[in-house]
């Protein structure tokens, strides 16, 4: 895709591709007092920056919940992107990604960063794995045609790992895996998901889920997969919650295709624990064209619904 300067006052438009270990941290957005993703790499940019540096991220993340491919964007002026080099033979991309990961790392929590055991460098919960300039067009929020999750359960006890105990879901029962697919499966399409989100105020909760399976991986762990062109708040560990009540045997497959239509939350609406939920994968139109329509379409949706609130 041709990589041009955005229009909007010449600014150059920066992805940055992130993954990080949700455990230090009180979830993804700034939160006055407590330890956030946001807060860690908005510090991290301010200081390589010298001024305040807003982003934009995919999609937020609750507390607990990790990510291996989280992106966000921020704009540069374009005298900023250059000097990353510092008058060297080196590309601004790759002198933001060393120099990103080094100021990032000042900033975690205490604690959070162990050190190697053969080196002084800190293996930091939060890693820039790739920087480049975006196309003209590209909104890591409103460009995105999906998100994809990954949440995994150990239901046997001969395959819970205490190495892995983590990112994965100790379960006392063994999990029907047929049960929950059969669960699973009439929430696909587009639908109101209301009865599996906290809503937000002038927020809509219809959302299309593209993908909802379990399926058991060599080492028995089951591992459910869960995408959606966007997701509202809580709605994949509510998903996850609902779907082991089926899989359990506590509730008949039908049960969750039930709640679906009801709208309507109660007591038996569980979430998930939030350890073992990764944002594995956003992935975003290969046309630069496309990406400026598909943002264009997502705001105009957003501002639709707010204005019929």
């Amino acid at each position: 895709m041709p990589v041009i300067p955005s229009v909007d006052g010449g600014h150059l438009r920066v992805r940055i591709d992130l993954a990080y270990d949700g455990g230090p941290f009180s979830g993804w957005a700034v939160q006055p007092g407590l330890p956030t993703v946001q807060g860690t790499v908005e510090s991290g940019l301010g200081l390589l920056f010298r001024r305040r540096v807003r982003l934009t991220v995919a999609g937020r993340t609750d507390a607990g919940v990790h990510a291996r491919g989280q992106v966000i964007h921020i704009d540069l002026e374009p005298g900023e992107w250059f000097a990353l080099s510092r008058g060297r033979d080196i590309d601004p991309a790759l002198a933001l990604k060393r120099r990103l990961q080094a100021t990032v790392n000042r900033y975690l929590p205490p604690g959070a960063a162990a050190r190697t055991a053969y080196a002084s460098n800190p293996a930091s919960p939060v890693v820039v794995r790739a920087v480049r300039l975006a196309p003209a067009g590209f909104d890591a929020r409103f460009s995105a045609l999906w998100r994809r999750y990954s949440y995994r359960i150990a239901d046997r006890l001969d395959n819970q790992d205490p190495l892995h105990r983590s990112t994965v879901l100790w379960h006392s029962e063994e999990l029907d895996e047929g049960l929950l697919n059969e669960g699973a499966r009439p929430l696909l399409g587009l639908q109101d998901f209301r009865a599996f989100c906290k809503p937000r105020v002038g927020a809509t909760t219809v959302r299309e889920l593209q993908r909802f399976e379990f399926e058991r991986e060599p080492d028995g762990v089951l591992r459910a997969t869960i995408q959606a062109d966007a997701f509202c708040h809580n709605m994949v560990r509510a998903l996850i919650g609902g779907a082991l009540r089926v899989g359990s045997g506590e509730e008949p497959p039908e049960w969750m295709g039930e709640r679906l239509r009801s709208r309507q939350k109660d007591s038996r609406s569980v979430l998930a624990p939030a350890h073992p939920l990764v944002l594995e994968e956003v992935r975003y139109p290969d046309d630069a064209a496309e990406l400026a329509l598909r943002a264009e379409l997502t705001r105009a949706k957003r501002d639709h619904v707010r204005g019929d609130a």
